[in-house]
């Protein structure tokens, strides 16, 4: 559970490592994973262009944003969740992230 034995410290967990701890195995049906981040206002901090930083976080963590989103089942119960991914940008909101988590809160709600 990534959680020291000896002294409690909660250690670092991706998002699929997360999703692989909470979801029963073979029910796992990600949403959106093909959305991904433009920079349509050419945004440039002092490091290095918001592109080329989206592009290293890609290649580094292998998801294509800070969320991921999908649908599954929880000790056999449907649900709908979205389990943000630190080791991207620190988790960082950008308009992806919050359209993602739009799209599985309105998908969820449809199912009631």
């Amino acid at each position: 559970m990534n959680i020291c034995e000896q002294c409690g410290y909660h250690l670092k967990m991706s998002s699929s490592d997360r999703i692989e701890l909470l979801i029963d195995p073979g029910t796992w049906d990600p949403m959106d994973e093909d959305m991904v981040s433009l920079d349509p206002i050419e945004f440039h901090s002092e490091e290095e262009p918001y592109k080329d930083r989206i592009d290293s976080y890609q290649r580094k963590t292998g998801l294509t944003e800070a969320v991921q989103t999908g649908i599954g089942q929880l000790n056999g119960i449907p649900v709908a969740i979205g389990v943000m991914d630190f080791q991207f940008m620190g988790g960082s909101m950008g308009s992806v992230v919050g359209e993602k988590i739009t799209r599985l809160i309105e998908h969820a709600a449809n199912q009631i």
